[in-house]
């Protein structure tokens, strides 16, 4: 279940619930949210490709990029920009923290 805090910040699971090299899924409002962890660092992103609706999520996650799993297109989890085509536009990148175990994530609505 889902938590608002202070400040747009939104609790969506326990730091431990998440390996490295690992993303997890969430709906958070009406975002779409993909959790990574890389060397013990948790970043998050929108989960929507940029390029065409698909689910990142579904895609391959390897050395800090998520391959979308629709056409190849590729992203860094760490700021979201488009590293290959055919996407050229990034995903929103959202901020991170860690709360009492728990992973926030700072969300702002979609447009």
């Amino acid at each position: 279940m889902l938590t608002a805090t202070a400040g747009n910040w939104v609790a969506l699971c326990r730091l431990d619930a998440l390996q490295d090299d690992e993303m997890q899924p969430f709906e958070a409002g009406s975002r779409r949210v993909v959790l990574y962890r890389i060397a013990g660092e948790v970043y998050a992103t929108d989960n929507v490709c940029s390029h065409a609706f698909a689910l990142l999520s579904d895609g391959w996650l390897e050395d800090g990029l998520v391959e979308c799993p629709l056409h190849g297109a590729q992203f860094d989890v760490t700021t979201g920009a488009a590293v290959r085509g055919p996407a050229d536009c990034p995903v929103e990148r959202f901020e991170t923290r860690i709360q009492d175990g728990m992973v926030e994530v700072r969300i702002t609505e979609a447009g």
